[in-house]
């Protein structure tokens, strides 16, 4: 791909009226982005010296400073090195109608990590598919993508080192390394090409900016947003998918297939399962002391733990978890207990609540209720079409995939009842003063859909019980069962786990 830019010299008076033009109509287009409520990602990667910071500075002139952010990547801080190497790339999201302007992006994070030895050929592999994944789930949920590269030549990249050497203002931002990197600039010509050509897909293609003239390179990114923004919008109107140009022929991409393990239908499962208190508190002393110690270990070889509940209204979640969570140092782990998504949550892709939510690795993250509502809740209710919900199966494999190589062991515990089970609790619960808060009108709507939401449970099962992230169904009807069921599951693969660690 860079072999094939030509950089050529463009004229101030030139350019001047069409600048000003385009400045002009980018204030409109910003308004109508608001308007439309459409999200825009610009991220802005090319060689050292090439120009990112001026040329970010020209872009954002006219533009409101309410409605963008511009966000400088930079080596991973200790802080950000504890989460998923994506972790950082998903909290920036910007929100419906705003725009997130990158210097630098995933890309620059992932080719430079293997250039300089920090993640061997298999991780910059996976890293690369990782890329493709996350923009291709934000394409899909209405995000415009518009990547930047700024190319220049070996000779320009020298000229404009020395330059910045020379000046007292400027030689701080100069170092050895720079240097260093002039005489690889050909190794470095072939990661970085190599890189653009296996993340330039049909979703979020690159566009090659030719940068060794100035004006040019503004020229060329002016053009490129302005009509990405604008090509946006119509689509938002349309009602379809945003499809940029191509530069240069995409890569045939596909998602990777996850292999599922057998499951069971809710419908099939034996729920008379009880423990008698005797055995209850035998057990749970047992294993609540056994966690206790393997939280120790996972803490000292920092391995994540994901905890995630989901299950039927009045099904046992809040016990479950309360056995599970006071085994635990409270230092070392969170309760997330997932409602309704507050606006700022749901101005952006529902899995960005998730991922800002992850605790560091050594530590437990316990969800009370997860990302799983997309496949439930969300088309059973209206709030989310079915299409757009059932996208959800493979962005949720694919995210507890990410997690997995990040080291993370997933529990996802879904607490089953039976309806006469349910009703009994829901009556009990209205006629105790100290639990009537417990129970709402909305459960027993939810209640009448009860034949709905098990299909739902079923497909979500089957479909997203994956060999790295199984499903465990809790036969809840006994709940002294279920939490003691719920702490020997986990006990027992933080067993296998941390020994094989």
């Amino acid at each position: 791909m860079l072999e094939m830019i030509k950089q050529h010299k463009t004229k101030k008076s030139e350019a001047a009226d069409e600048l000003t033009a385009m400045q002009t109509e980018l204030i409109d287009l910003a308004n109508a982005v608001k308007a439309a409520k459409i999200p825009v990602i610009i991220t802005i990667d090319g060689w050292a010296s090439a120009g990112k910071g001026s040329q970010i500075a020209k872009l954002i002139k006219y533009m409101d400073p309410r409605f963008y952010k511009v966000k400088p990547i930079r080596i991973p801080n200790e802080q950000e090195k504890r989460k998923p190497w994506m972790h950082r790339y998903w909290t920036k999201l910007p929100g419906k109608g705003e725009f997130l302007i990158l210097d630098g992006s995933w890309f620059a994070d992932t080719v430079k990590s293997y250039r300089y030895g920090a993640i061997d050929k298999d991780e910059y592999k996976r890293r690369i598919d990782d890329v493709n994944t996350f923009e291709r789930q934000l394409r899909d949920d209405g995000y415009l993508i518009i990547k930047l590269f700024l190319h220049i030549t070996q000779d320009e990249q020298k000229r404009r080192v020395k330059a910045l050497a020379a000046d007292e203002i400027t030689k701080w931002r100069v170092s050895q390394h720079d240097f260093d990197n002039l005489k690889r600039y050909d190794k470095i010509f072939k990661k970085y090409d190599k890189t653009l050509t296996m993340t330039n897909t049909e979703f979020a293609p690159w566009h090659i900016v030719p940068a060794n003239d100035r004006v040019t390179a503004q020229l060329d990114i002016m053009r490129t947003v302005t009509n990405a923004v604008k090509l946006a919008c119509d689509a938002k109107e349309k009602g379809i998918l945003c499809k940029l140009p191509e530069q240069f022929p995409t890569i045939k991409y596909k998602p990777e297939k996850f292999k599922l393990v057998k499951t069971k239908k809710l419908a099939d499962i034996d729920m008379n399962k009880q423990l008698t208190d005797e055995e209850y508190r035998r057990l749970l002393k047992k294993y609540q002391s056994r966690l206790f110690e393997l939280q120790n270990i996972c803490y000292q070889k920092k391995i994540p733990v994901i905890v995630a509940y989901e299950g039927w209204d009045a099904g046992g979640k809040g016990g479950n978890i309360k056995r599970l969570a006071s085994s635990l140092d409270p230092r070392g782990y969170e309760v997330k207990p997932i409602a309704a998504p507050e606006p700022s949550e749901a101005a952006r892709h529902y899995l960005w609540r998730f991922w800002t939510r992850l605790e560091n690795d050594g530590h437990f993250t316990i969800f009370d209720r997860t990302w799983y509502g997309r496949v439930m809740v969300e088309p059973i209710e209206g709030f989310t079409p079915k299409e757009r919900a059932d996208m959800a199966y493979l962005e949720i494999n694919e995210f507890e995939k990410q997690l997995t190589r990040w080291g993370a062991v997933i529990f996802k515990f879904w607490i089953n009842i039976d309806k006469d089970e349910q009703y009994r609790r829901f009556k009990e619960r209205e006629n105790t003063p100290s639990k009537q808060w417990k129970i709402t009108d909305e459960d027993w709507r939810n209640r009448e859909k009860w034949d709905e939401y098990e299909k739902a449970v079923d497909r979500m099962i089957k479909l997203t019980s994956t060999e790295f992230a199984p499903w465990t169904v809790v036969e809840g009807n006994d709940k002294k069962y279920a939490r003691i069921k719920a702490l020997k599951t986990v006990c027992d693969r933080l067993e296998e786990v941390t020994a094989e660690r």
